[in-house]
């Protein structure tokens, strides 16, 4: 007997921002494998009958190896359950869903996906800004500021990061934004370009503070506390700037 997996993006931490198709599928689910950031309120939604086993992940805690959370949700699906495996935001965004999918597949599980609200988009809607600006912003892009030791990626494109036309939303970065902005600057993107850090968004432990890249480079080079943060920079500027017809 064979159960089935729904991934369920629970989005970035704001129950109501849930989709109504998660909403279902975490009532329906036997089981429910959360991540961290996904917990509290959005796990009312659950049955009060259905397992719920926290697998998740968070930077500078001890957490649990991505083999050991594949094994788990294909022994949970193995036994005829119907399985939610939730992340927060878009599971398919920096959520380590490839290696769940292969997992799943090799074990002959059938799945879905159900895609959440990516925490970008809710750090700027926060910021009540769009990421893109029909005249100085016409690209987007989302790029993790860690590797799997914990170090910035040595592979990014440092060219491309540095576009100043373009919107770049750096995930998990808080640490490694001061090493980032260092090449950036090698590559000639100005001090001065406008730069947010948006800590647990749509959540009540919310931060969002406006600033420019060199000033948060320097503030992040000491404390940075250990809420879930995006840090974006490029083309920020308050609406109706810049713009005509």
């Amino acid at each position: 007997m064979t159960g089935f997996v729904s991934f369920v993006g629970s989005g970035p931490g704001d129950p109501e921002l849930l989709t109504l198709k998660a909403v279902d599928r975490l009532g329906k689910a036997d089981a429910i494998l959360f991540d961290d950031l996904s917990s509290g309120p959005i796990l009312e939604h659950a049955r009060a009958d259905a397992d719920l086993v926290g697998v998740g992940k968070r930077a500078g805690r001890a957490s649990p190896r991505q083999d050991h959370v594949s094994r788990l949700l294909v022994d949970y699906a193995k036994t005829g359950q119907h399985v939610v495996r939730l992340k927060s935001g878009d599971s398919g965004l920096f959520g380590r869903l490839e290696e769940e999918l292969v997992a799943l597949r090799a074990a002959g599980i059938a799945y879905e996906i159900i895609p959440g609200v990516p925490s970008a988009m809710a750090a700027a809607a926060q910021c009540g800004i769009p990421l893109t600006r029909r005249l100085t912003a016409r690209r987007v892009q989302f790029v993790t500021g860690h590797d799997a030791r914990g170090q910035l990626p040595e592979d990014l494109d440092i060219d491309a990061l540095a576009d100043p036309t373009a919107c770049t939303v750096v995930f998990m970065g808080k640490r490694t934004f001061p090493a980032l902005l260092t090449a950036l600057r090698a590559r000639g993107l100005p001090d001065t370009t406008p730069a947010i850090l948006a800590e647990a968004v749509s959540t009540p432990q919310q931060s969002v503070q406006r600033t420019t890249v060199k000033a948060l480079a320097d503030q992040l080079e000491g404390e940075i506390g250990n809420k879930p943060a995006l840090v974006l920079y490029g083309p920020l500027a308050e609406i109706g700037t810049g713009f005509d017809d």
